[in-house]
């Protein structure tokens, strides 16, 4: 597996060793021992979570807050998206900045989202399936967001935005600056 930190601390790009044949392919999605070693990162994920999209669905840019934080292992099974964290931390060198990537079910490819990140994505192909590992239990009460459209987050999700489907959950989520208010 090929580890790359990106430019938000503690943030990392997985690249798997995918073996491939005529039967199909297979490939270590998650290994703790060689993720630890790779990372630096100790991580115990207690809860895995999938969803099932259509083209044009943006789920986010959500987080947990509180005892509840939640670092986060992502991989897309089925299809395509384009995901997107935010550093939150406030006393973060890169706090504000985002990050997006690729990620599909052709190369692999997984990000590991420390805690502190709001996190999102948006669907580029019908019937995707994303997954994600979760190293703290979900708590409705410690929800937040972050809206996908604040214009000082400025992220380029390369699609119509009049084309997107969002739930009104998270069109009413706060902008940046709300947050910074709220917290």
């Amino acid at each position: 597996m090929i580890v790359e930190e990106i430019y938000l601390k503690g943030c990392f790009v997985l690249t798997p060793q995918v073996f491939e044949d005529e039967r199909g392919f297979f490939f270590e999605s998650f290994n703790k021992k060689n993720f630890e070693a790779e990372t630096g990162v100790t991580v115990d994920f207690v809860q895995d979570n999938q969803s099932k999209s259509s083209k044009g669905v943006l789920r986010g840019m959500h987080f947990q807050t509180g005892k509840y934080v939640q670092a986060k292992l992502i991989q897309v099974i089925k299809g395509k998206v384009l995901d997107v964290c935010i550093d939150v931390r406030k006393k973060s060198p890169t706090f504000g900045k985002s990050f997006s990537v690729i990620l599909d079910d052709i190369e692999h490819k997984q990000v590991y989202i420390p805690k502190g990140f709001a996190h999102g994505f948006l669907v580029l192909e019908d019937d995707t399936i994303f997954s994600y590992k979760c190293d703290n239990f979900y708590n409705k009460e410690s929800e937040s967001g972050i809206l996908y459209s604040d214009k000082d987050m400025n992220i380029d999700w390369d699609f119509p935005l009049d084309k997107l489907i969002i739930s009104d959950k998270d069109k009413q989520l706060p902008t940046f600056k709300d947050f910074l208010n709220e917290y």
